[in-house]
């Protein structure tokens, strides 16, 4: 995800949905739970860790142990859950217990060692404001990205056993970049997420995900190296999403363990019974490659690790209770139904005339991003309706705002609607254009705007140029790149230098 473009706005849910979501999350809801069961009785080891001992009555007072336990992990022939998988969930559900605050780790004497007591972040639970548990909530999704982050790694754990110094060059595993790549991939995922030509809701293919982190942009046919590597990086995604599912991040669809199966089986076949031998696999359906979506609360914790990082992340609402100016000028740059919604929330907190008036102050003004605010007002008062009507009429001859208020008025059938002088349509034009070009940039609507204005107004360039809009030569400049007759192409670059020409530049 590029550091350099503005972020699209999210819209979130409110803090008190977002908050029971977090309560109903596995991983902070077992972390809840064995904070409450924890006591003065309770032995952790020097890391803070419970002690192997106690992981037995850890699981069972997580619900993990006994007939129909649940937990979504591997189960006995009777439908419980392994003692192994049991004692694993509980040990997590601890770690994220002492990471988050939920207990503190005491020591009362060297003989005793350490134990537990109550921490105050468990309060904020129960009775604490939704900002306050989204809060122990982003902190349990901080321990559940650094597990995500770790690889199973058989050696590692022998070295830690052993007491002995752990080489990451050995294990092939660098933490700050496995880190730098989870974090890179979750930013992709959030702005496929809020993009409005992304999937929205939708879930996204493991696999095109993994290709945004390693096929480069302006790569055509991937190379077998590069599709390695993406099958590579599948695979560890499909491993950290299995984990931090339980946090509430993603709602994640595994990679249908058939594929691997049947891999294996037609490369045993074909080596045994010849080329193109052994059972086909389908691989026609891409959801059995994993299927990866942000939940509402997943959203809200990626927006804030982005904050965090220093990124801007707007919220459709954040303008909301700002002025005029500050909405016009802030959704410049937002897709046009982020722009729409973002309108709608702050012109439903003023009164319609009044919110007119507003609109159209602050949507005069000479500089570079006046075409665009004028663009941003006129779908604004689209909004308004019938009521910014007394307001467009103020403006019928207002060298700026005449030409936006006789098209509203028109469009709308209103009466006695004044036509506007040959000045006025051209100078409308031209800021038309230009805030085309701030929107969208070349766009094909763009190109078919141009060709038809050269259309439809013969002699438009000889007029043009004279036209006293501070974007005239950028307008006509852009004309004559983007029409494609080529003739007509160079008819507007010499109007742009005869605009620059009158402008002294």
């Amino acid at each position: 995800m590029s550091d350099s473009s503005p972020l699209p706005p999210v819209r979130l849910r409110s803090e008190a949905e977002l908050a029971r979501d977090a309560l109903a999350t596995p991983l902070l809801s077992r972390a809840a739970r064995l904070a409450r069961w924890a006591g003065p009785e309770t032995r952790v080891g020097a890391g803070g860790e419970l002690v192997e001992e106690q992981l037995p009555a850890a699981a069972e007072a997580l619900g993990l142990t006994g007939e129909g336990a649940a937990g979504g992990t591997t189960r006995t022939a009777d439908g419980g859950t392994t003692p192994e998988d049991a004692a694993a969930l509980a040990s997590e559900a601890w770690r994220v217990a002492v990471d988050t605050g939920l207990v503190e780790i005491v020591d009362p004497d060297e003989e005793e060692g350490s134990a537990v007591t109550t921490g105050d972040a468990l309060a904020l639970l129960t009775s604490g404001a939704p900002r306050d548990v989204l809060g122990v909530w982003l902190a349990a999704l901080e321990a559940a990205l650094a597990d995500a982050s770790v690889p199973e790694l058989d050696g590692l754990v022998d070295a830690m056993e052993s007491g002995g110094e752990i080489d990451f060059s050995e294990l092939d595993w660098d933490p700050d970049a496995e880190a730098e790549f989870l974090d890179g991939v979750l930013g992709n995922l959030y702005l496929l997420t809020v993009s409005e030509d992304g999937p929205g809701d939708g879930p996204v293919p493991l696999p095109a995900l993994a290709a945004s982190m390693i096929v480069p942009d302006d790569m055509g046919e991937p190379t077998n190296d590069v599709l390695e590597q993406v099958s590579d990086a599948m695979m560890r995604l499909d491993d950290q999403f299995r984990v931090l599912e339980p946090v509430g991040l993603v709602e994640y669809q595994p990679v249908d363990e058939a594929l691997m199966t049947d891999a294996e089986e037609n490369a045993a076949a074909a080596t045994a019974e010849g080329a193109g031998s052994g059972p086909v696999v389908d691989d026609t359906d891409v959801t059995r490659y994993g299927m990866v979506r942000l939940t509402p609360l997943g959203l809200y914790g990626i927006r804030a690790r982005l904050q965090e990082a220093g990124l801007a992340a707007p919220v459709v609402g954040d303008l909301a209770d700002k002025g005029a100016d500050v909405l016009l000028d802030g959704t410049a740059e937002y897709p046009p139904g982020a722009a729409l919604a973002e309108t709608e929330q702050w012109l439903a907190r003023h009164e319609p005339l009044a919110a007119a008036r507003e609109l159209l102050a602050a949507a005069r003004g000479s500089d570079q991003g006046a075409p665009l605010r004028r663009l941003r007002c006129q779908q604004a008062l689209s909004v308004v309706g019938a009521a910014a009507e007394p307001a467009l009429r103020e403006v019928l001859d207002d060298a700026e705002l005449g030409g936006l208020a006789r098209v509203w008025l028109t469009e709308r059938g209103a009466a006695d609607v004044p036509a506007p002088s040959e000045e006025m349509v051209f100078w409308l034009t031209i800021d038309t254009v230009a805030a085309q070009l701030a929107a969208e940039g070349n766009s094909a609507e763009l190109r078919g705007l141009v060709e038809g204005l050269a259309q439809q107004h013969r002699g438009f360039f000889d007029a043009a140029w004279r036209v006293g809009h501070p974007a005239t030569a950028d307008v006509l400049e852009a004309m004559g790149r983007i029409h494609p007759d080529k003739r007509v192409a160079k008819e507007a670059r010499k109007a742009a230098f005869k605009a620059r020409s009158q402008k002294g530049e």
